[in-house]
Parts: structure tokens; sequence; C-alpha cells
């Protein structure tokens, strides 16, 4: 039996406080954003939990600067990853609490993930490049 690889998330980290900080917010907002709270539980019951000085490097986390490529579209775009009152998508800057946010997190450059985007139409998303806060 051969396992198709494209759907298998890959593997992805977080940062200890930022897991408990998000698991709040989702479980607080699943009632307003219920798809998307329950998506980015998810991804945090199956990430890799660090310390925030054992995180490896290249990794989205909140604050970071994130250039990737949504392979359905073409298009790169280059965002900075936010909680929701920080949110300003004509600055650049993406809520954790939509489709996209939650679908970056914990990734790092040179991985893809498909995920569902507020349609619910799979897309392939690739990290192109991650500036983490304290690294700029």
């Amino acid at each position: 039996m051969t396992t198709n690889r494209a759907t298998r998330r890959p593997p992805i980290h977080m940062i200890d406080a930022e897991a408990d900080t998000l698991t709040d917010l989702a479980l607080r907002t699943s009632a307003r954003n219920p798809e998307v709270s329950r998506q980015l539980l998810n991804e945090i019951a199956r990430a890799t939990i660090h310390d925030a000085a054992k995180l490896p490097a290249g990794v989205v986390t909140m604050h970071a600067t994130v250039e990737f490529l949504d392979e359905a579209s073409g298009t790169d775009r280059t965002i900075e990853l936010v909680y929701p009152r920080d949110a300003d998508i004509a600055a650049g800057r993406v809520s954790i609490l939509t489709p996209v946010g939650a679908g970056l997190i914990g990734l790092r450059a040179g991985q893809s993930i498909l995920w569902p985007d507020r349609d619910g139409r799979e897309r392939k998303l690739t990290i192109v490049n991650v500036c983490n806060p304290g690294s700029r």
C-alpha cells in the first residue's frame, strides 16, 4: 500500500507559550469562527512544542514575516502573522484566525501544506522564507 504524500501534513513546531495563547484564543472564538478554531486546535495538537530558546530556526511563529506561494493562484505573498486585534490586510498583517494564518503557523521554509481556503477548496501553500521577530 502506498501513501499519498500530498495529503499528509508536514511536521510543525510551536513555542509552548504561543501554543497556550493560541489554544485559549481558538476556544474563546469557537462560537464565532468554528471551522478556523477547529483547524487551529488540530494544528496545535499535532505540533512539536518547544521552549522558545529551543525552537528550530526558520519556523513560522506569531509576528513572523512569511513569504509563501499560493500554488493554486500562483501568487507569491509576504505577510506578518498576527493576533486578530493587530490584523490589517491592507498592511499585510494577517490574523492567525484566518484559514491562511492557521495553515502557516509552525511551518518552515521549503515546506508545503494542503490547506482549505474560506470556500473549503484545498490550496497548496509553500513557505518560501520566514523572518522571525528578533532575527530581523
